[in-house]
């Protein structure tokens, strides 16, 4: 193998597909990079089994050939080289030699015809999604996937079609996000797709609004692909919770309320919450005023929000955190929510329903109440 590359398109092709290198492994070739050069360019590849990602690379390429190589000493090398043409060539002691302006390292490579193939995905059934659509619905769920793994269907997403309608839903136990797209399709498909694979996509698109992303799917596997780059990723097994019947419209209180104000009221909140420690948010909604406090060991504050309001006055808690991670993925300068008792979930959901945030509100006692 012998090829010229641009440093920087290069490191770009690395940083891609090593998102998908977790050195959580017993095979040590899946530590590494897999890197086929032919005629069509540079081919590098990442995978950890579960997820792989597979990008292409301009290169003037001399000879053919293919390898595999350490992801974390080849990055390194790479990020740290001046910022000119690349050359990787196999030298006559059996090394890789790369070389870059006057720096030269030969490293030791491994056998590509170890590195496992990726899986085949039938492409009959296909899914086409602008990026900026998949990448904001993403961001609006991915926040609320659960983070234990005693429940390995909680830490994935759940991408449904049905309806000419895109859903993704996340669901960790204590609240729920489900971001909605009406789109021109016409299959019913329900997989469940690893939070990790969706967080790693999204970095990588670029969120343009005339990019597309095709998905192709198979019994156990998904398929991404989009610019130069190819991301298959297995599938969870199981059926996802049926999160219809959560998602009542009944309701006693009726807010409208500016969301940035709202958002960096509580913010501040928690400047007084040590880390780790679990202090509600206590909100009070009287008329067309919304009180919050927070008590801790570091002191207390309140503070008053103007509000729009339908319907009973009431008193309720919440984690804030819970809160923050669903305001920070809306966009609307106003939002509605949605309440029914102190011991009833909240909603926060758009008028056309793009967007439906359920969260648990905490128990607080008497003096918490104050």
């Amino acid at each position: 193998m012998n090829i010229i590359c641009s440093k920087q398109k290069l490191q770009e092709g690395i940083s891609i597909v090593t998102k998908a290198i977790t050195g959580k492994t017993t095979m040590p070739v899946l530590e590494g990079i897999y890197i086929e050069a032919n005629k069509e360019g540079l081919t590098l590849i990442g995978s950890d089994m579960d997820v792989s990602i597979e990008t292409k690379v301009e290169a003037n390429v001399i000879k053919e050939g293919s390898i595999v190589i350490d992801s974390k000493i080849f990055s390194e090398i790479i990020r740290k080289l001046p910022n000119s043409d690349v050359k990787i060539e196999i030298s006559e002691n059996e090394l890789i030699q790369i070389t870059c302006e006057k720096s030269v390292f030969n490293l030791v490579f491994m056998n590509s015809s170890d590195y496992p193939a990726l899986p085949n995905i039938n492409e009959d059934v296909t899914v086409e999604v602008p990026q900026n659509i998949l990448k904001n619905m993403i961001k609006g769920t991915s926040f609320a996937i659960a983070q234990d793994e005693a429940r390995p269907i909680l830490q994935g997403i759940l991408f449904e079609v049905k309806n000419k309608e895109l859903n993704l839903v996340a669901l960790d136990g204590y609240r729920l996000a489900v971001r909605s797209e009406l789109l021109d399709l016409d299959d019913n498909i329900e997989v469940v797709i690893p939070g990790k694979t969706l967080n790693e996509i999204s970095k990588i698109l670029s969120g343009e609004i005339d990019d597309i992303v095709n998905i192709y799917f198979s019994k156990n596997h998904i398929l991404f692909e989009f610019d130069q780059t190819i991301v298959v990723s297995r599938l969870i097994d199981g059926e996802y919770f049926r999160i219809d019947q959560m998602l009542s419209s009944d309701y006693e209180t009726k807010i409208k309320i500016n969301k940035k104000e709202f958002l960096d009221c509580i913010d501040r909140a928690t400047l007084l919450v040590r880390e780790g420690e679990k202090k509600p948010i206590i909100i009070e909604i009287t008329d067309n005023s919304m009180e919050l406090r927070i008590d801790s060991a570091m002191g207390s504050m309140n503070e008053n929000i103007d509000i729009d309001k339908e319907g009973k006055d009431i008193l309720i808690g919440f984690n804030p955190r819970f809160l923050i991670d669903a305001l920070k993925v809306i966009d609307d300068e106003t939002i509605s929510i949605y309440l029914v008792n102190p011991k009833a979930p909240c909603f926060i959901r758009d008028d056309e329903e793009n967007y439906t945030y359920l969260i648990l509100p905490v128990n607080i006692n008497q003096n918490q109440a104050r």
